[in-house]
């Protein structure tokens, strides 16, 4: 009789702690949700057409499923090799825009996956892991990868290329400390070398072959 008590508290114990673990990740009525995902957290409940609730629950699950994930370093030259082929697709961009854009999107993808995060062939669940550990810069891979589907014109195209570069220098930094992190400079002012500043391609506010 006092082992199925035992039994029965460990059990009731064991719910209680993950009510109480779920209830945690949507404290204070999402709140620390809010906090945690910042404009994405607007962009979920814009998504869900004002539903806060639903937006939450989805946010939710994406820290439950992702939250645990540890990011993988890169060596030294896998590093390099990133930045250099970035700073290619960029000088590029100029000649062949949508060239330029699907190829930034798969480097970006296979950026992510030698980081650690799920496979870019499944863009979604790739992109809600970003989300829950970069969530300052998914933004522009989301319009990035929208632009690589050929549905943007050649402004929006250099625009998502401009505003992908934070994702991508948040995911080729040094880790688990880049001294450059504490620079003035923000990643749309650097190069993809790392020097101080953009392919002049990406700041021009027009360039070749514009559209709509």
């Amino acid at each position: 009789m006092l082992t199925i008590v035992i039994i029965a508290v460990i059990v009731i114990a064991a719910v209680v702690l993950f009510v109480v673990g779920r209830g945690r990740i949507r404290a204070g009525g999402g709140r620390g949700l809010k906090h945690r995902f910042g404009p994405e957290y607007d962009r979920a409940v814009a998504d869900h057409d004002g539903d806060t609730k639903a937006a939450e629950q989805e946010l939710g699950e994406r820290v439950e499923q992702h939250g645990s994930l540890d990011e993988r370093p890169l060596s030294p030259e896998a590093r390099a090799q990133y930045r250099a082929q970035w700073a290619d697709v960029q000088e590029r961009f100029v000649e062949s825009p949508q060239k330029a854009v699907t190829e930034a999107d798969a480097l970006l993808a296979g950026l992510a996956r030698d980081r650690g995060f799920p496979d870019g062939e499944q863009f979604e669940e790739q992109f809600a892991a970003l989300s829950v550990h970069h969530p300052a810069h998914v933004h522009g891979y989301r319009s990035m990868h929208t632009a690589a589907r050929g549905q943007s014109g050649t402004e929006e195209m250099r625009e998502a290329m401009v505003e992908a570069r934070s994702l991508f220098e948040a995911l080729v930094a040094e880790q688990p400390a880049d001294p450059d992190q504490g620079s003035s400079q923000t990643p749309q002012s650097r190069d993809g070398n790392g020097n101080g500043h953009a392919p002049w391609a990406l700041n021009r506010p027009h360039v070749k072959g514009n559209n709509t």
